[in-house]
């Protein structure tokens, strides 16, 4: 079956609330899946919406081997999605939200495969800013197949992000410290080069990954580098705050 058969099958199963639907379980390849996730995207911007950039998650060793992928996973934020700092969300509204915990960069210039550097991704960034990514755990189970959880847009649901600050050359991605408070109260306290890959490296993969489809990375572009912590799931009155150290604080709440 063609890609286009299959974004349409995905597009009316997940607006269902289909997220594993029997038709498409365990059929899918990776290669696959990012060809439809990207027919998905060209299918919200059709209708309107407008692109703000992306994601990449599985940034942590012990990730990608509990999903069995030895590759970080990409995936695409919309305009819609994106939140300032201090954001309410209904929590009725969302399937079982988590948060990530993430540095948001935002690119001053192109950037494009397929042998993009991190020194080359140093070169593009423009700023750095403390963000969350809101994720549904209620949706595609990528633990039982990846491949769907791609094609659903690796669960992203929004982006909420706190004041940029500009790139300098003595940034140290490993270096940042990340202490994220729930409701008041401490529930993680790490450094980055102990918990995640190096964000240089993660933006130097996603560059070259996305040339294998014909895409590439654009002045403005803002990219959620990967999470870290775990996914934090939040309860009805939630309240999170993450400060990254030298960066900034993100604030969220769930009503």
């Amino acid at each position: 079956m063609s890609t286009q058969r299959i974004v349409e099958s995905l597009w009316d199963a997940f607006r269902s609330g289909d997220y594993q639907p029997a038709q498409w379980k365990g059929k899918l390849t990776v290669a696959e899946a990012y060809a439809v996730q990207l027919g998905m995207l060209a299918r919200e911007l059709a209708g309107g919406e407008a692109q703000a950039g992306w994601k990449v998650g599985l940034t942590a060793p012990q990730m990608r081997e509990m999903f069995r992928n030895p590759d970080p996973v990409f995936g695409h934020l919309l305009d819609s999605a994106r939140k300032d700092s201090g954001h309410r969300f209904t929590h009725a509204s969302l399937r079982s939200p988590a948060v990530e915990n993430e540095l948001m960069i935002t690119l001053g210039s192109d950037l494009s495969g397929p042998d993009a550097t991190p020194d080359q991704v140093r070169a593009a960034i423009a700023s750095v800013a403390p963000a969350l990514e809101i994720v549904e755990l209620g949706r595609a189970d990528m633990r039982s197949d990846l491949a769907l959880g791609i094609c659903d847009n690796v669960a992203q649901c929004a982006f909420v992000h706190g004041a940029p600050v500009p790139m300098t050359a003595g940034l140290d991605f490993g270096a940042v410290r990340a202490t994220v408070e729930i409701d008041g109260q401490l529930v993680a306290d790490v450094v980055g080069r102990d918990v995640i890959d190096n964000q240089l490296h993660t933006l130097a993969w996603l560059v070259n990954a996305l040339h294998r489809f014909g895409a590439s990375l654009r002045a403005g572009d803002r990219i959620m580098t990967g999470s870290f912590t775990r996914p934090l799931p939040v309860a009805a009155g939630a309240a999170v705050r993450t400060t990254f150290a030298g960066i900034g604080t993100v604030e969220a709440r769930f009503d």
